[in-house]
């Protein structure tokens, strides 16, 4: 039975935003974001501190901020102990602030190696974004602890119409990452980024998420457990699932709850 796995509200694309560094452009590129409809991850340095408490609450709302390591130290240069610091101290600091837990990374200066990914697993990290562009829209990382995105932003808009204008019922994931300083310093514009924005927002067809929603999404898709026949599915995961099976064309969709096995619809019998 082919069983099409959807993101939340029957949609099959998603649209995820990665800004490093935490700096005070991204006051500028949140309300770009905010304006259009858009959700985004900033990677903060929580021993860099640019902004108070109370002004890190307001400018984040409705965001995602992640780990980015206390100092910015190039994760596969340093000792254990110093990682497990670095990233530690971001986590403690950033769920004191913004409560919750924190559990995501993007890796400083793009430095990452088996080694440093151990090392992430025990400290806790549910995923780590890499700076390798794979130029191509698809859908789960094999490894979330080396989640290449799909480019940085200056790239982006090559992409977009074909993101856009694709009609097939496949998930596809769009991930975009960058510096909210780099218009400043003439890697594309401001202008640009607006313009970005605006082609990409706003779309009912589109699952606007962080990278956190994102992860645990697809993680909750891999975790399913289907009977020998192929006829029931549970769901031994915390998040709801959307889906719907091959026959059933561009209406059917279905969902399994956590903790619920449901049972598959039979195929018309014309089929």
């Amino acid at each position: 039975m082919r069983v099409l796995f959807m993101y939340p509200g029957t949609k099959f694309k998603a649209l995820t935003f990665s800004f490093d560094d935490g700096v005070k452009q991204d006051v500028k590129l949140i309300d770009i974001f905010n304006r259009n409809g858009l959700k985004g991850t900033f990677n903060l340095n929580s021993g860099i501190p640019r902004f108070s408490k109370e002004e890190l609450q307001a400018i984040y709302a409705g965001h995602e901020v992640a780990c980015h390591g206390e100092f910015h130290l190039s994760c596969d240069q340093i000792p254990r102990d110093v990682l497990m610091r670095e990233v530690w101290r971001d986590r403690e600091v950033f769920e004191e602030i913004f409560g919750g837990v924190v559990t995501g990374l993007a890796y400083p200066n793009g430095s990452f190696s088996p080694r440093v990914m151990e090392i992430l697993d025990a400290c806790g990290i549910e995923y780590a974004r890499t700076t390798i562009a794979t130029g191509r829209i698809k859908n789960a990382p094999e490894d979330f602890l080396a989640w290449h995105p799909t480019c940085h932003y200056r790239d982006a808009m090559d992409l977009v119409d074909g993101f856009l204008n694709e009609a097939r019922p496949v998930q596809q994931l769009f991930y975009i990452w960058g510096h909210s300083y780099e218009p400043d310093r003439g890697v594309k514009d401001w202008q640009y980024m607006e313009d970005l924005a605006a082609k990409l927002g706003n779309h009912d067809d589109i699952w606007y998420a962080t990278n956190i929603e994102v992860c645990r999404y697809l993680k909750a898709i891999r975790s399913l457990k289907f009977s020998a026949d192929g006829r029931k599915v549970y769901n031994p995961s915390c998040q709801t699932v959307w889906f719907r099976v091959g026959w059933e064309g561009v209406t059917g969709a279905h969902t399994v709850a956590p903790g619920e096995t449901f049972e598959l619809p039979e195929p018309p019998e014309t089929l």
